[in-house]
């Protein structure tokens, strides 16, 4: 009972609890109190990002067209837009001006809906307003309605009023944000010129006609960046020193009422040498997400297509994602109305059905292009199939096959065909009526599905030796090609090994028991990172055309809410699946089983907790012999935890 001992509590300490313990973090405080959840704190670079962004914002809705930076003696950054200029008004319901308001207040912005901007990417109201906190000084100058005003903070908290400094031209409009970030939050203090400059450059190639430029007063470097032509010429920039597959290019763009995408791609003859850049709403997305998915998967899709139709491909070979992605250079821009990032770094774009959007846009583009230009067309054809043979041979050294160690596998088991062990993926499904379905919707090239009959056994309290008197135990051990406690995971059939059960609590019951059978007997699978929980959808909303789908009560709200906002003509219609057997297949694929919309949670071990203090968690959770710790358990915890 070590984890769940109250003798061990830490000095200071007490039996008290009640609601005169409850702290409320008011205005810009919980930034200030936890800086990490709100951006970047290796360096104050994300805060010039953020100031940026505002700016590009207004450029994207058309009002804006130069953004200056400014690197002062002092480490302070002055950036400086033409556009509208922030707002001066008093706020109706607030009584405070509207610059006092965004950037004293989080979640206060005009970005909510698609009334002040129809793309943009501030989504929750907190980027500018953790600028003013995390810095010692800021100043902001505002030109609008033919007087300049000023108003000044230190560390977020205001002590120069809004105030008219000046007379301008009525003409004349912009906003001069100049900040001293706060040391005493990075852990590096200086910033980086060259993030600065390539971000104000990317911004100027993907928002044609903007004119940005960067200033290091120390030095006297000005740099400033207009490109009219767009993501081709900035493409070809980069990819100068390479010889290229095309001589151009493939670019093009599609518009739609609340998505717009634009893309320029090009093969390098040498691996690993091109550029990959993408973008939402002109915030770049380091980490990828489902808009480069989309791209990835068009492109992809269009060249099967091409090579099936001219007869390119080798018998009993088939290409791959990777093998048109190691010589791939690329810039993909996406503007997206209500786009969700993951975190608030927006390294990430995890909006489900945006990879649905690219994919089709690209595909049906790219299969145009290249049967316009076929000899281009064939001569990436040829790469790709160069690269598929390169990676069969690969993978042909490494595979253990059914032959090879005498195995029998069971019946049920629907595997995949391709021999690539690090792109084959087990899922393993509740119940035979999701196993059929799951079975039409998975890629049967290197996705595989056995589905199970009811709960397995509880394995935690058993030994290795008994645990394989159970068939339907016997079966997975088969499946994995990997014994119970086995240090060698060599033979290991399948690089992800996924769990597909419902949302309901039975599903929960089996998903927990898969769980302890790997972390119990099979550690080394888990420590190595092949162990997944897939995601299914618990509802699917449909308004008009568009269809979204949510993964519990809180984002099926969320998504409403959006929607409403939005303002979309048609009737909200919510339907909640009752497990995985009512989706159809095509619904399957698209939630939980394709690579490009799915989500999957990996099981780890946290870094600060020992594999002692998991096992007793789930000792406490699953023994036999626990019965009377866990009643405590419930009793004493019960309050805060969501028991179904």
């Amino acid at each position: 009972m070590k984890s769940f001992d109250s003798k061990d509590e830490p000095a200071g300490r007490t039996d008290r609890y009640d609601a005169g313990s409850i702290e409320i973090l008011k205005g810009l405080d919980p930034v200030k109190r936890r800086p990490g959840m709100y951006t970047d704190t290796t360096s104050p670079d994300h805060l010039v990002f953020e100031v940026i962004d505002n700016s590009v914002d207004e450029a994207i809705a058309g009002f804006a067209d130069t953004i200056d930076v400014i690197l002062l003696k002092d480490n302070s950054i002055l950036v400086t837009d033409n556009g509208r200029g922030m707002p001066v008004d008093i706020h109706p319901k607030e009584g405070i001006s509207g610059v006092e308001l965004i950037m004293t207040r989080l979640h206060a912005g005009a970005k909510f809906s698609n009334k002040d901007y129809a793309f943009s990417g501030g989504l929750h109201g907190v980027g500018v307003s953790v600028v003013n906190a995390l810095s010692s000084r800021l100043d902001i100058t505002i030109l609008r309605k033919g007087q300049k005003f000023s108003i000044g903070f230190e560390n977020g908290i205001k002590i120069r009023d809004l105030a008219i400094t000046g007379q301008i031209p009525k003409n004349t409009t912009g906003t001069q944000v100049h900040f001293f970030p706060n040391p005493g939050y990075f852990e590096r203090t200086t910033f980086s010129q060259t993030a600065i400059k390539n971000a104000l450059k990317s911004k100027a190639v993907l928002c044609r006609g903007l004119q940005t430029s960067f200033l290091d007063e120390t030095s006297g470097e000005k740099h400033t960046w207009v490109y009219d032509h767009g993501l081709d010429e900035y493409l070809n920039e980069h990819l100068k020193d390479h010889k290229t597959l095309f001589p151009e290019p493939f670019s093009a763009s599609c518009q739609t009422e609340d998505f717009q995408a634009v893309w320029a791609v090009n093969w390098v003859t040498e691996t690993g040498s091109g550029m990959e850049e993408s973008y939402v709403n002109l915030i770049p997305t380091r980490m990828g997400g489902t808009h480069v998915n989309g791209f990835r998967s068009g492109l992809l899709e269009s060249l099967r297509e091409f090579c099936k139709f001219r007869n390119l491909l080798p018998k009993n070979l088939f290409l791959a994602p990777e093998d048109i992605w190691n010589n791939v250079g690329y810039v993909l821009s996406v503007k997206l109305s209500e786009a969700q990032f993951s975190g608030q770094t927006k390294e990430r774009l995890s909006s489900r059905h945006c990879a649905n959007l690219v994919n089709l846009k690209v595909r049906d583009a790219f299969s145009l292009w290249l049967n316009k230009h076929v000899d281009l067309g064939e001569a990436l054809a040829d790469l790709a199939i160069e690269h598929a043979r390169s990676r069969v041979r690969k993978s042909k050294k490494v595979t253990r096959k059914q032959a090879s160690n005498g195995i029998v596998l069971p019946a049920k088991l629907s595997d995949c065909t391709s021999d690539d062990q690090q792109r084959r993926e087990l899922f393993f499904v509740e119940g035979d009526s999701a196993g059929g379905s799951a079975k039409q919707a998975r890629d049967r090239r290197f996705q595989a599905i056995m589905p199970l009959r009811g709960k397995i056994m509880n394995t935690w309290d058993m030994p290795a030796s008994a645990i394989i008197e159970s068939k339907e135990i016997r079966d997975i051990v088969q499946v994995l090609g990997v014994l119970p406690d086995q240090e060698d995971i060599s033979r290991l059939r399948y690089n992800k090994i996924c769990i597909l059960a419902d949302a309901d609590s039975d599903g929960l019951h089996i998903a927990t028991l898969l769980c302890a059978l790997f972390l119990k007997h099979f550690p080394k699978v888990v420590q190595n990172g092949h162990v997944f929980m897939a995601m299914p959808p618990l509802y699917r909303i449909d308004v008009g055309k568009e269809v979204f789908y949510a993964l519990d009560d809180a984002e099926r709200q969320a998504i409403i809410k959006r929607i409403k906002r939005r303002k979309k003509p048609g009737k909200i219609n919510v339907q909640r699946f009752k497990g995985l057997g009512e989706m159809n297949p095509v619904q399957l694929r698209e939630t939980t089983i394709a690579p490009d919309s799915r989500r999957l949670v990996q099981l780890t071990v946290k870094k600060e907790a020992t594999v002692d203090d998991v096992h007793e968690i789930m000792d406490m959770l699953l023994g036999k012999k626990r019965a009377k710790d866990r009643k405590t358990w419930i009793e004493e915890q019960g309050d805060i935890k969501e028991i179904e």
